[in-house]
């Protein structure tokens, strides 16, 4: 899979513009919590396939952090990204969703079905999906 045109630059905006973030900065610290938190979530093959799809810099910070032993639920994931930041639970949502429907767009449906399908329940709402439900 060859790397999106899209640079770290503009990964930033996109998610300063979803998250309606009034700075870089402030799009750029979401990033890095959200991804690196994401990576925590994820075995080394799904990281390898999502780094690829995203610009440099985002694929650097899945790289960074070794998986968790079992991931999160989705609202699991959102409480340790809030005590991480420091801060409330909505704004670890609103930071969430800013960075991973971005993520989602820009990895596309085969990719992102692949990462949903390695997260537990609860992850699909966080990249703009809706959440369905599993057959048992």
């Amino acid at each position: 899979m060859s790397r999106p045109a899209a640079d770290w630059t503009r990964f930033l905006e996109a998610i300063r513009y979803r998250g309606v973030y009034p700075t870089r900065q402030r799009a750029e610290e979401a990033a890095r919590l959200v991804l690196a938190g994401l990576s925590r979530q994820l075995d080394a093959s799904v990281r390898a396939q999502l780094a690829a799809a995203l610009p440099a810099e985002a694929a650097r910070l899945l790289k960074g952090e070794e998986a968790a032993a079992r991931p999160l639920s989705g609202r699991a994931f959102v409480a340790e990204l809030a005590a991480r930041a420091g801060t409330g639970l909505a704004q670890a949502r609103w930071d969430t969703g800013s960075v991973l429907t971005v993520v989602a767009e820009l990895t596309g449906p085969d990719l992102l079905d692949r990462v949903l399908d390695r997260l537990p329940p609860g992850h699909a709402l966080l990249f703009g999906r809706a959440e369905l439900s599993r057959p048992a």
